[in-house]
């Protein structure tokens, strides 16, 4: 993906994140490699709903901007991502209204109610908390970071990686629906998990770590 490939997208991914109500006001923050030294991210203090290509800002991999922009003030969360896992692509950083109400709570989502939340989330890992912006987050972040490519943020929001913008955008939008659709399990009763054998086999077919 070129320089303007990845300006747009991350504009129509901001789009898909506010209209879906995964954020608002001038929350979130997403990102996306550029190359080997680089990183493309979306600007501090904006609406990521009403971004423009022109917005974007590139910096090196220890956040310096390399033209003049102002990064998200989440960008350490991004880096620490993108060191620790070379096969990360893309990452995003919501607050997804149902699943952050579970952080809140301090539950996780499990992997092995439905089908989806093995395969596209992996397990989600609940991170304690740390405050945001500052180095206290990807601290937070490190123990989990080989093993998980969606994380909860205790009492803040949740960051998920890709493989590339897509893939990151659709595993926040299913953290999400599956939070809702356990959280509606729950009003009705206990939600019962998959059978033994099926939650093996998906355990066997997705490798924790892998995206």
């Amino acid at each position: 993906m070129d320089s303007q490939e990845a300006r747009e997208t991350i504009c129509e991914v901001g789009r898909r994140l506010y209209e879906r109500d995964l954020i608002g006001a001038c929350e979130g923050n997403i990102s996306v490699r550029l190359g080997t030294d680089r990183l493309l991210s979306t600007p501090g203090g904006l609406c990521k709903g009403k971004l423009s290509p022109s917005d974007m800002t590139v910096i090196d991999l220890e956040g310096r901007p390399l033209d003049g922009g102002v990064p998200s003030s989440e960008i350490k969360m991004h880096l620490r991502i993108y060191a620790r896992r070379p096969d990360c692509q893309a990452v995003v950083h919501a607050h997804p209204l149902t699943a952050t109400g579970f952080a809140l709570a301090g539950e996780t989502i499990p992997s092995d109610l439905l089908p989806e939340a093995a395969h596209v989330l992996g397990p989600v890992a609940l991170v304690p908390f740390g405050i945001p912006g500052t180095n206290e987050v990807p601290d937070s972040l490190e123990p989990f970071l080989q093993d998980h490519k969606t994380l909860l943020l205790s009492n803040h929001g949740a960051v998920v990686m890709g493989f590339d913008l897509w893939d990151a955008l659709h595993r926040m939008e299913t953290l999400e629906r599956i939070a809702k659709i356990l959280l509606v399990a729950r009003t009705l009763g206990k939600p019962l998990p998959m059978p033994e054998p099926v939650v093996a086999a998906l355990a066997r077919e997705t490798l924790q770590g892998r995206l």
